[in-house]
């Protein structure tokens, strides 16, 4: 199957954002995984930083539904071009589109990174501009 590691992520990206179920998508992460965003100043290692990051994500929205438009997979890396849509949680409209890279190593996601414009999250959903930093798997963010 040609999409089968964007398909995975797909799916398990959905199962948060339906059901706040967390763990499907954490599952697919290596223990050594580096995730972030164009949003975030920090970069999220291991099993725990991608929980952090993905928890942080959907506490972000209090609806959200991402679709995509493209996926495109090719040897171990997958690029995904999508468009999200929901609710803030101080009931703002949220509209944003991108794309992610995800680096596979075998069938865990080695590196997650989004790019998107920040600004179409509107301020109470950026992060800042700080430099950007590692959080360690037991650094709390």
């Amino acid at each position: 199957m040609a999409m089968e590691r964007a398909q995975r992520f797909v799916d398990a990206l959905a199962k948060l954002e339906e059901r706040g179920d967390l763990e499907p998508l954490i599952a697919l992460f290596s223990d050594d995984a580096q995730v972030s965003n164009v949003a975030s100043a920090k970069v999220f290692s291991g099993k725990e930083g991608a929980r952090r990051f993905w928890h942080e994500y959907k506490g972000t929205l209090q609806q959200v539904k991402s679709t995509f438009r493209n996926m495109i997979e090719a040897g171990a890396r997958v690029a995904l071009e999508w468009e999200t849509q929901g609710t803030a949680h101080n009931g703002a409209a949220v509209a944003y589109e991108g794309v992610s890279i995800l680096e596979w190593d075998g069938d865990r996601i080695r590196r997650f990174y989004a790019y998107f414009d920040p600004h179409a999250l509107g301020l109470e959903l950026t992060h800042g501009s700080a430099p950007r930093t590692e959080v360690p798997a037991t650094t709390p963010a």
